[in-house]
C-alpha cells in the first residue's frame, strides 16, 4: 500500500492536495495491475511521477505545437476526424493520447472514453489506465528483471526525461522498499 507520505517523499513538488487526491485511486490501480512489489512500485511511481509533473498535468498543455498539429489525422491513433488530435491529446498519469488508444483504453475499463474524453483527466480513470497501460506493455516483468530504462521506453518510446525519471526512481526505492 502507498501512502500520502511516501508519494510526497517521491514528488516533494506535488500540491498536498493532489497528493491526497490521488493516493487511494492510484494504491487501487497499483492493485489491480500487479504492481505489487518494492521494485514495481517505484519504478511506476517514477514514471507518473515524470509524465504527470508530479501529478500537475492531467492533460497534455496544448500550444499546438508542431508536434501536436501533427495528432490531426493520424491514422495509427486513430485521429480520423477532424478535431481529433485536440479532443484526444494525451490525459492521465501517462498522456494517452489518439481516439484508438482511447477507445482502446476505454473498453479495457469499462468506460467510455471516446465519448467522455474528459474522464481521462480525473484521479481514478487516469490511474487506472497509467495501470493498463503499464500491464499491457509488460512493465512489471521489466521491472522484475531491473530494467528501469526498458520500462522508460515502453512508457515514453524513448528516453525524453531520463535523469528526471531516475530521480524519482531513486527516491521511490528509497521510501518503497
Amino acid at each position: 500500500m502507498i501512502t500520502s507520505g511516501q508519494l510526497h517523499h517521491i514528488m516533494p513538488q506535488a500540491a498536498a492536495e493532489r497528493v491526497e487526491m490521488f493516493v487511494q485511486p492510484l494504491d487501487a490501480a497499483m492493485q489491480e495491475f500487479g504492481i505489487t512489489t518494492p521494485e514495481r512500485a517505484a519504478m511506476f511511481v517514477a514514471q507518473i511521477a515524470h509524465e504527470s509533473g508530479q501529478l500537475q498535468w492531467l492533460v497534455e498543455l496544448w500550444g499546438p505545437t508542431e508536434a501536436q498539429k501533427g495528432y490531426e489525422g493520424r491514422k495509427d491513433l486513430g485521429d480520423v476526424f477532424p478535431g481529433d488530435g485536440f479532443k484526444f491529446r494525451g490525459r492521465g498519469l501517462l498522456q494517452t493520447t489518439g481516439r484508438a488508444n482511447y477507445k482502446r483504453v476505454g473498453d479495457a475499463l469499462g468506460l467510455d472514453l471516446v465519448d467522455q474524453p474528459d474522464l481521462l483527466s480525473e484521479p481514478m480513470a487516469a490511474s487506472r489506465s497509467a495501470g493498463w497501460y503499464w500491464e499491457t506493455h509488460h512493465c512489471n516483468a521489466l521491472a522484475d528483471r531491473g530494467l528501469f530504462v526498458a520500462v522508460t521506453k515502453a512508457i515514453n518510446g524513448g528516453l525524453n526525461g531520463l535523469e528526471d525519471r531516475e530521480t524519482f526512481y531513486a527516491r521511490a526505492k528509497e521510501v518503497l522498499k
